[in-house]
């Protein structure tokens, strides 16, 4: 549109000037590049931290190299942009692209790991017992989907680099998941629908047995079968709780 105006312009006042008009365009400079070139750029802005810079060569790159191996290699990198710049989702759409596209390729296993780490990052500290800052406390879908990311990851690939940190990271999705079932039962307990809070309590016992969980969740069944007078259960719940954590906070 612009450059259409000047042209306009350039034609109705050419007679009147005597060297004629010249109109200006923009040029670019990647225009000669090879796919080794804008690889070689988009390294360089990825080492430097300049993670637009690096998402914006390699897209331009795969607009006119969109296939080979120079290319499955900038889609991973843009991947890994995306994610250190904190656009999660759009990290996880780019590792979902990858994985669609190259099932077979030798690095898809670093596209599953990348995905699992955009959707969800444990935070520093250790998952709290109760409220507060725990991840159990938040949307919980990011943390399934992540959850099957690293299952597919170390389910596929058990020998690849990233399996090992991707069974820890399991572990500790399963904690939260699992406390996330004990906040969805302590919220039954306290709304006074103690079956739905056992219910939901004994889910967890029978889905995530090894959890940190367990404990909490035998906690809100001794409280719920108090409450509703139920002495066998609450005695024999109770038992169970001391044997495994004799020094639960909840034998109190």
């Amino acid at each position: 549109m612009r450059q259409s105006i000047r042209l306009i312009l350039c034609l109705l006042i050419a007679p009147l000037l005597a060297g004629g008009c010249t109109i200006l365009t923009e040029k670019d400079e990647t225009a000669n590049w090879t796919a080794e070139q804008f690889v070689a750029v988009g390294q360089t802005e990825l080492a430097a931290g300049d993670w637009p810079a690096a998402i914006a060569t390699y897209q331009k790159m795969q607009g006119r190299f969109p296939y080979g191996r120079n290319a499955e290699q900038a889609q991973l990198d843009i991947a890994y942009a995306h994610f250190k710049n904190d656009e999660s989702a759009l990290a996880v759409v780019a590792a979902n692209r990858f994985i669609q596209m190259h099932p077979t390729h030798p690095n898809v296993d670093y596209a599953y790991y990348l995905k699992g780490l955009a959707l969800f990052e444990p935070p520093d500290s250790l998952l709290d017992d109760i409220t507060g800052k725990s991840p159990a406390n938040h949307d919980i879908r990011p943390v399934r989907e992540a959850f099957v990311a690293y299952r597919e990851l170390v389910s596929r690939f058990p020998d690849s680099r990233y399996a090992s940190d991707a069974r820890k990271r399991l572990v500790y999705i399963i904690n939260v998941l699992a406390m996330h079932d004990v906040d969805i039962a302590r919220y039954y307990y306290s709304l006074g629908a103690d079956v739905a809070a056992v219910n939901r309590a004994r889910s967890v016992l029978e889905t995530y047995q090894n959890s940190t969980a367990v404990e909490h969740a035998l906690g809100v069944m001794v409280k719920a079968y108090k409450r509703m007078g139920l002495t066998e259960l609450h005695d024999d719940t109770t038992r169970v709780l001391q044997l495994n954590y004799p020094k639960s906070k909840y034998l109190n």
